[in-house]
């Protein structure tokens, strides 16, 4: 498979290692200095690109990448708010591929479905209160992460009690939703269960980057073979 590269810092590096090592061909990759290339041939030559950039540039990716008829796959975060309508009309009702995860781990896609399971037995009983708390580099500056946000709409999906979600917040119909960033952190993401009794907690701790960035490659794998609004429910049945 052509693979083209949009954003080259560590993940882009890391998901060109693997890539490769599964046998794909790099036929691309821009960056912040070279966006003339996305005219190029080369670009153009690509079956998929996987694009890890800054929620402000993501959107704009998508389209220049589209209008040379490249699927994307993207972990790019901070752009659903202002542009999700417009992605999901190109790519119901357009002809446009787009994959979108908030976390492409495959110990992600795991964990999330563990957690729609168990917000769904948890709303039988009301005397637990339930909260997320993400942990990240100091580097990340959003909050919070995209993957707590995801985690929380499932929790609040399942648990009637809570009517949406929210930062910073005492008040119960919430779920609270807490950030820290500390050190080198790749990402950690707890969800806690409390009640008078007892505690039940279910933690996912990535100890590096590798598992986003391979399952950013199985993605692209994927993304090849399918097209539209695509995300890690339908690669993984669970």
């Amino acid at each position: 498979m052509k693979i083209a590269l949009i954003g080259y810092g560590k993940m882009g590096k890391m998901i060109e290692q693997i890539a490769r090592d599964r046998g794909h061909e790099i036929v691309s990759i821009i960056d912040i200095d070279n966006q003339q290339d996305f005219d190029s041939p080369e670009f153009a030559s690509a079956d998929v690109a996987i694009e890890f950039t800054a929620p402000q540039a993501a959107y704009g990716n998508y389209l220049k990448a589209w209008a040379k008829g490249v699927k994307v796959v993207s972990g790019s975060t901070g752009w659903m708010k202002e542009h999700g309508d417009e992605v999901r009309k190109a790519c119901n009702e357009e002809g446009k591929t787009l994959f979108w995860a908030s976390n492409f781990s495959i110990g992600v896609a795991i964990f999330s479905a563990v957690n729609r399971y168990l917000a769904k037995i948890m709303n039988q009983f009301p005397q637990y209160d339930v909260e997320i708390e993400e942990t990240h580099h100091v580097h990340k500056l959003d909050h919070p992460s995209g993957t707590a946000i995801t985690l929380a709409e499932e929790i609040v999906d399942n648990i009637d009690r809570k009517e949406a979600w929210k930062e910073d917040t005492t008040d119960k119909k919430y779920l609270r939703v807490d950030h820290i960033r500390r050190g080198e952190v790749p990402g950690i993401h707890t969800i806690r269960y409390d009640s008078d009794a007892d505690l039940i907690t279910i933690t996912h701790d990535a100890h590096s980057r590798k598992g986003f960035a391979l399952g950013a490659v199985l993605a692209a794998e994927y993304t090849k073979e399918h097209q539209g609004l695509l995300t890690i429910s339908d690669m993984f049945k669970f």
